[in-house]
């Protein structure tokens, strides 16, 4: 992954924002939406494009557009900063291989307690039961 790279591929988009602002936030467009085309991108390698697009299909639009939008500050740009940390983090953590499963194994000493305490069980219980007679 090349930050460089991608960090010209994104394209800002700035769209009037509802919240704090009072009647200045009717005249501002102080919310920004990032969009970003992973597929067409060429600060991604092919793997890491084909694991971005499946694990996150659901922020990625039909045409293949993955958007974000941030309207938290009053200011178009801490909101341009936000949407794009935020942006390089799912990114991050989409392309983290998730680390493989060691199978492992019951130690003996588990093993040995398990069986004990099954057969206490299994004793308790035949004590409940009427003796048999001759």
């Amino acid at each position: 992954m090349d930050k460089a790279k991608i960090t010209n591929e994104l394209q800002y988009r700035a769209v009037r924002s509802g919240g704090p602002g009072g009647q200045h936030a009717n005249k501002v467009s102080s919310k920004v939406q990032l969009s970003f085309h992973p597929e067409h991108s060429e600060g991604l390698s092919d793997f890491e494009k084909n694991l971005l697009v499946n694990k996150l299909s659901n922020h990625i639009s039909n045409e293949g557009w993955l958007q974000l939008s941030s309207e938290t500050s009053r200011s178009q740009h801490k909101n341009k900063e936000l949407v794009t940390k935020r942006f390089f983090k799912l990114l991050e953590k989409a392309l983290q291989l998730p680390k493989k499963r060691k199978t492992t194994k019951p130690s003996k000493s588990v093993i040995e307690k398990r069986l004990k305490s099954k057969k206490m069980n299994s004793e308790k219980k035949s004590n409940r039961k009427k003796p048999l007679f001759d």
